[in-house]
């Protein structure tokens, strides 16, 4: 395997956290400029992995193996973490004031912020603070933070998992258009979620972890869940992840992942 052509990079990672094996001999990768999305059973290790990426690993683990990140990354969560005594637009360019920059570097972060912000649709309410806003509107400002660097690496942890359904699907095709030509890891619980944005959608499963890759697409999301080809892959992604849920064995993904060259736009 070329790590170079990769943004992400495991090679044979061991990692025990409180004595527990989680990760033995792990391999894994993110090709650059590619939505993977990971999908596992709660508790497998998607958490503990994502902080391992991210550089918070907890200080009762320890780690043996290659953990290589090539570019610099930006993380999101499920909880927007605005703070609230910050307007939206100062909310947006945080990093300014937390980040060692330049003037000119700081006016390039606020510039780029209010354009996001427009990009989204927050610009009438930059001066509002997260306490006057919805759910939704929210999300958009932690997602415009997130996008504000412009880091070419990003680390999604479930962002939509607590909206209603329209404005899932609405910040779904927002962050496709917006992370354009990024590296996304985007970990969720929703198999369809997975199968309408993933250029490639991987499986954690077993004790110890190790990952599969389920489908690969040769299309960009967001992607028709009607298509005839996406509702078999949605079937047999539900019947794979209830298997895991119902008993302690893990996911038994294929052996030979999907490949489909249409997947209906």
């Amino acid at each position: 395997m070329n790590s170079r052509s990769f943004d992400v990079y495991l090679k044979n990672l061991c990692l025990w956290y409180d004595e527990h094996l989680l990760f033995h001999n792990l391999n894994w990768s993110l090709p650059s400029q590619q939505w993977t999305c990971l999908l596992g059973q709660s508790g497998i290790g998607k958490s503990t992995l994502l902080r391992l990426i991210t550089g918070l690993s907890a200080k009762n683990s320890k780690l043996q193996g290659t953990v290589l990140i090539t570019k610099p990354l930006a993380y999101l969560g499920q909880n927007d973490a605005l703070l609230p005594w910050l307007t939206v637009f100062d909310n947006a360019c945080l990093s300014a004031r937390l980040g060692s920059y330049s003037k000119t570097e700081k006016r390039m972060i606020k510039k780029r912020a209010q354009y996001l912000l427009q990009r989204v649709g927050l610009e009438a309410v930059s001066n509002f603070y997260p306490r006057q806003l919805s759910g939704g509107m929210r999300q958009r400002v932690a997602l415009v933070r997130t996008l504000v660097e412009e880091n070419p690496l990003i680390v999604l942890d479930e962002p939509f998992s607590r909206l209603d359904a329209i404005t899932r699907y609405q910040l779904q095709n927002l962050a496709v258009e917006l992370l354009k030509n990024k590296t996304v890891l985007f970990v969720t619980h929703d198999p369809a979620e997975a199968l309408r944005l993933g250029d490639r959608i991987d499986l954690l499963s077993g004790q110890p972890a190790t990952i599969k890759t389920f489908a690969r697409f040769t299309t960009s999301g967001p992607r028709d869940l009607s298509s005839p080809e996406i509702l078999t892959l949605q079937k047999k992604l539900y019947q794979i992840l209830s298997a895991a849920y119902s008993n302690h064995s893990g996911l038994q993904p294929t052996d030979h992942p999907f490949a489909l060259k249409t997947a209906g736009q």
